[in-house]
């Protein structure tokens, strides 16, 4: 399936201001310093779902490029998984000389656990390190490592989407894909079901999002010839409240996101150093929290936001330079941007 969308394109420009935006979010969270209280206006939950409808759009748009489902997956795998294996481990053995425990006691049964079952994406079966952390408000390493379980799920559904759709027909099967997620979540508020609020974070509850960047990708022809109509209506549907709007909420962001990323003017070649965003998400988590178990937090809350955001922004280049491009295909979109 060829559907055109602008090469010159804000996908890069909207991912880096997002992953900027969760940073931002966490600095304040994780730190409890009221001089950051600013950030607490910013929502890392919506900067999340707008993630994950870049990536309903992209990935679908992936898989429909691929020669065939494994030269899909080897793109996908090639893309996330060789930094988040550096970072995982690089934080297991990073995180001794923030323990307080003593070498032998570190390097642990609990230690391989942590390494294991965050290598295969079940972090909260393991997410914290023995001994790290544990004066900080919050003791997970990487707490925003949640989202790439996710994203991996996502990956392998879209085979499984593309069939049924071409069985059934597109649109019943991403809408009855879409009302039994979101029946998924509003059972879960109707039921009152313990901890409901984090299994709402899990793929069922977190899959409308990517469906619904996946449905602009399919009818981009018709998203394009009715754009400024349809961001004037989300834009619009973003003025009210009550339950009726959470429950759909999905649409109008996700015409917002698309329309900036393929309609707004050109912002220019975001990404013409390297595509710094999926390292600023995987990384900016436990630098904030060694950063915050130093101290500085307390003492120059200034200071210590800008040391982490220097320290981020360092370690997701060279994460890029490093590990991230080094994987990937001569033909990806990433290294093309750069030339």
């Amino acid at each position: 399936m060829n559907i055109l969308i602008p090469p010159r394109n804000n996908f890069d420009l909207l991912r880096f201001l997002f992953a900027i935006t969760v940073f931002l979010v966490h600095s304040y969270q994780l730190s409890g310093t009221s001089n950051l209280a600013l950030f607490s206006y910013l929502s890392s939950a919506v900067a999340v779902k707008s993630f994950f409808v870049i990536s309903g759009f992209l990935i679908f748009m992936s898989y429909e490029n691929s020669i065939s489902i494994k030269s899909y997956f080897l793109k996908r795998v090639r893309r996330i998984y060789p930094a988040y294996f550096v970072v995982i481990l690089l934080s297991a053995l990073l995180g001794y000389f923030f323990s307080s425990y003593t070498l032998i006691d570190y390097f642990s049964f609990e230690w391989i656990n942590y390494v294991f079952f965050n290598l295969i994406y079940l972090n909260f079966m393991s997410p914290n390190l023995p001994g790290v952390f544990n004066g900080n408000l919050m003791h997970a390493v990487n707490g925003a490592l949640w989202t790439l379980k996710i994203e991996v799920l996502f990956y392998l559904s879209v085979p499984l989407i593309v069939y049924f759709s071409l069985k059934f027909g597109r649109i019943k099967v991403f809408f009855s894909t879409l009302f039994l997620s979101c029946l998924y979540i509003y059972l879960l508020n109707f039921l009152h079901i313990p901890h409901a609020e984090e299994l709402m974070r899990q793929l069922p509850g977190q899959l409308p999002y990517f469906l619904a960047g996946g449905l602009i990708y399919y009818y981009f022809g018709y998203f394009k010839l009715h754009a400024h109509l349809l961001l004037a209506l989300s834009v619009l549907a973003f003025t009210f409240d009550g339950a009726l709007f959470k429950f759909i909420e999905l649409f109008p962001l996700a015409i917002i996101v698309i329309y900036f990323a393929c309609m707004f003017k050109y912002l220019g070649n975001f990404s013409k150093y390297g595509d710094f965003s999926y390292g600023i998400y995987i990384l900016h988590f436990p630098i904030l929290q060694a950063v915050v178990q130093s101290g500085l937090f307390n003492s120059n809350p200034y200071f210590a936001f800008c040391l982490a955001l220097v320290l981020v922004l360092a370690g997701a280049f060279l994460l890029w330079h490093l590990v991230e491009k080094r994987f990937l295909y001569k033909s990806s979109h990433y290294l093309s941007v750069m030339k």
